[in-house]
């Protein structure tokens, strides 16, 4: 079999492209697969692995298979349905549907979950560990970005911590007569044990204890709206690393135990949005790109 008839026949069987065989003929054609004097077998070879490499891989055809794991429209236990399922009427002839109607969440909740800035890390305890001149500076830059949102924020919530408290209080010199609230659920923390598991790291505290206290804030911060609030609502949320990653985790309902894959910068703005029919969506994710390249840290 010749040189070309044998070409044709392997692009054919090879990625079974038209295109592919219509544009070797078109080539042959033109004399531009023809054997050049003196050329070998070794060259006309090369050239066509360099066709063959062209084709579309087999694995481009391959469909991805769904999880399997349909979104809970219930996570955060204020579904409107199962909500009135229960309840007593106050009347009998109050119209069922009405009443389900009135439980209805119609706002949108913004949720800005900010990482504390960078801190002391040799202080030997938690009021010892205060930011550095760059954390401050790097608080600063994150109050201005709020600012320059020129969204109306309702409360800015923050870690009892003194990095995450420090924090907020920069924030707020940006955001005048924005409410500050302190707790203490909202305190760093290890959620769950990580997977894969990790040598480099281990926690303060056992993962049940710490795991218990900031899944209690994620529910306490972390649902749709009230069916009372009448408008979409803007709040602010200073606290740390592992407990932004797990909220994250546990909102979109991704596998919490993933939190520790994703890493935050100082200072970082994490915005998550929460429609009324209980749909979450992640706008940004750890955004600092109104840092300057040298303020960023990871500490």
């Amino acid at each position: 079999m010749s040189f070309r008839k044998t070409f044709k026949l392997i692009c054919g069987f090879a990625g079974g492209s038209a295109v592919l065989v219509f544009a070797a003929n078109a080539a042959e054609s033109r004399g531009y697969l023809g054997e050049r004097r003196g050329e070998g077998l070794a060259s006309r070879w090369s050239r066509l692995t360099v066709l063959h490499a062209a084709q579309p891989a087999a694995w481009t055809t391959v469909t991805p298979i769904p999880s399997g794991h349909s979104w809970d429209f219930n996570w955060d236990k204020r579904e409107p349905s199962t909500l009135s399922n229960g309840r007593k009427k106050e009347s009998v002839t109050e119209d069922p549907s009405s009443e389900q109607d009135n439980s209805k969440p119609k706002a949108t909740r913004h949720i800005f979950l900010i990482r504390h800035s960078q801190y002391n890390l040799s202080g030997s305890s938690d009021k010892d560990r205060i930011l550095t001149p760059l954390g401050r500076e790097q608080a600063d830059l994150t109050g201005q970005r709020l600012a320059a949102l020129g969204l109306k924020y309702d409360v800015l919530i923050h870690s009892s911590m003194a990095r995450a408290t420090e924090t907020a209080h920069i924030i707020s010199k940006h955001l005048p007569g924005v409410e500050l609230v302190s707790c203490d659920l909202l305190r760093e923390g290890a959620p769950i044990e990580p997977v894969p598991a990790v040598t480099h790291w281990k926690p303060d505290a056992v993962y049940h204890e710490d795991g218990a206290r900031i899944e209690a804030a994620f529910r306490r911060y972390i649902h749709r709206a009230d069916p009372k609030q009448k408008e979409d609502s803007y709040e602010i949320i200073v606290c740390h690393a592992n407990v932004i990653r797990y909220f994250v985790c546990r909102a979109l309902q991704f596998p919490p135990e993933g939190w520790l894959r994703m890493g935050l910068h100082n200072g970082s703005i994490t915005w998550l949005t929460i429609r009324p029919s209980g749909r979450v969506g992640l706008r940004t994710m750890g955004d600092a790109g109104f840092m300057p390249p040298d303020k960023l840290t990871r500490t």
